[in-house]
């Protein structure tokens, strides 16, 4: 091993609409509608399926297979770092509706524990790279949320932001095993295989056959087939896996992300461009791989075990440790040596070869990520968009002999949980989610040690849009006594 080194189509009937525009640019986080709460207090049933959109999937209860999930076989205190003004984040300015959250909220340079989560045991903590809300799933398997809620994504039947973790009231009968953050949604699978839905649906991306502006509180997906054992969130779209391999997709079509050979895209009235969103879940029936010279053949027999999204692209894993991409294709997040979107899984062939296969996979916001079977971390697309971006899977040299065992990224940070050590690096600016702690560097273009955690084993590591997330051990005296040493964070609330 070297040595380790850390160095300084046709859809379900749901439209989103869209002016024509001349030069075709990805949206931004801070480019969503502001929350209309007139329209949310008085509001109208969403649009139902109609007679001819797809119907949602059903499989008889004597062929259904019977499953029990189970939680994720950690636990530890939850330490949190980076930008907790939940109604700024990824905003030149508060909206005027959150003019008295204004003020709540820092940024925080260095991990702090939750004053109010002393006694919790988490196992498992979600976010995204365009989320401004978080999950925690406790050892019990209860599901609590935090954050930004302009949208009901947290949950609890209302759009009042949350500054620190609370359950979900909605689930506390039921036992939670995992969870995805979209930008203003939510997905939650629980052990018998069901998902959950909530927060925003104007697009369709919480999968209940209708489009309403928002839903608050949790209730199920319009889906009826083999159990779920995988979820998934882009900024507006939605994946789940079957405990068959088969993967699903609902949402915002844009980009093909959601993989069914189409963007969805119409002109309609008045020259405005239109979008036929999915509103169920969708079966993505092919996989393919192009030759160089543009051929085009399906590659049989993918049999899906993980799914990863970014804001407008999808990776998958499947069993026999490829990896597929589609959505999006800017700054060469797809990996494909080429910036155009697909919008069908497509091979990418770097993995597929003997010894090369994939054995993790993740996204941030404009990237890509995957962990090889012999322990090599590969990166491809951007994490800043003024550097050059990286076109096809590319070894990332720094961390040569390290064994990553958790990944994250934001917007554009990067965290690692890799044997002891934390590693952190993210271009300027950011809000302290690289952790480096108070008085030190708020940026760094190669990966560095969290010095803030030393003597301190990390888990698992999560991020949201510019903030970060960490389990950390406590399974000894010692490791509780280094935890206790951290600053408690017990933010103000109105």
């Amino acid at each position: 091993m070297p040595p380790k080194k850390v160095t300084a189509v046709s859809g379900n009937g749901g439209m989103k609409k869209k002016k024509i525009s001349g030069k075709r640019k990805e949206r931004d986080f801070s480019s969503d509608d502001e929350f209309d709460y007139e329209q949310e207090n008085n509001k109208k049933p969403g649009k139902p399926c109609g007679k001819s959109a797809l119907q949602p999937v059903t499989v008889a209860e004597d062929i259904k297979e019977k499953i029990k999930l189970d939680c994720p076989n950690i636990k530890g205190q939850l330490l949190v770092f980076g930008a907790t003004n939940w109604d700024l984040i990824g905003r030149k300015e508060v909206p005027k509706q959150q003019a008295a959250f204004r003020n709540l909220g820092q940024n925080l340079w260095g991990p702090h524990r939750y004053g109010c989560l002393n006694d919790v045991q988490v196992s498992c903590v979600v976010s995204g790279p365009c989320a401004a809300h978080s999950l925690l799933i406790t050892t019990e398997g209860k599901l609590w949320s935090w954050g930004r809620n302009e949208k009901g994504q947290l949950g609890h039947g209302d759009t009042k932001r949350l500054e620190a973790p609370k359950l979900i009231e909605g689930l506390a009968d039921h036992l939670v095993v995992a969870a995805a953050c979209g930008r203003n949604h939510t997905l939650a699978l629980t052990d018998n295989g069901s998902v959950y839905s909530f927060g925003e649906n104007k697009l369709g991306q919480l999968g209940q056959c209708s489009q309403t502006y928002a839903v608050l509180s949790p209730a199920l997906i319009s889906y009826d087939g083999q159990p779920l054992v995988k979820v998934a969130c882009g900024a507006e779209f939605s994946m789940v896996v079957d405990c068959k391999g088969n993967l699903y997709s609902f949402g915002c079509p844009e980009y093909g992300q959601l993989g069914h050979n189409s963007d969805g895209k119409f002109i309609a009235r008045a020259q405005r461009i239109e979008f036929d969103c999915e509103i169920i879940p969708r079966r993505i029936a092919i996989f393919i791989e192009k030759s160089k010279d543009g051929q085009v053949m399906p590659v049989p027999n993918v049999v899906v075990r993980d799914v990863a999204c970014g804001a407008n692209h999808t990776l998958v894993l499947d069993s026999q440790k490829r990896v597929f991409s589609w959505g999006f294709g800017g700054y060469g997040r797809l990996g494909h040596a080429e910036q155009k979107d697909e919008m069908v899984p497509r091979l990418i062939k770097l993995f597929d070869f003997p010894g090369r296969g994939a054995s993790q996979i993740y996204t941030g916001y404009q990237c890509s990520f995957a962990v090889t079977e012999n322990g090599g971390l590969s990166f491809w697309g951007v994490t800043n968009t003024s550097r050059e971006s990286t076109m096809y899977p590319k070894v990332v040299q720094d961390l040569g002999g390290w064994k990553i065992r958790s990944l994250a990224c934001g917007k554009s940070s990067i965290i690692i949980a890799a044997d002891e050590s934390t590693i952190s690096w993210g271009p300027s600016p950011t809000c302290g989610e690289l952790g480096y702690g108070d008085n030190k560097p708020k940026s760094s273009t190669t990966a560095q040690e969290v010095k803030t955690l030393d003597g301190v084993y990390v888990e698992k590591v999560m991020m949201g849009y510019s903030h970060s997330l960490v389990i950390a051990r406590q399974d000894t005296e010692q490791e509780k006594e280094r935890l206790k040493k951290l600053p408690e964070y017990n933010p103000r609330t109105i």
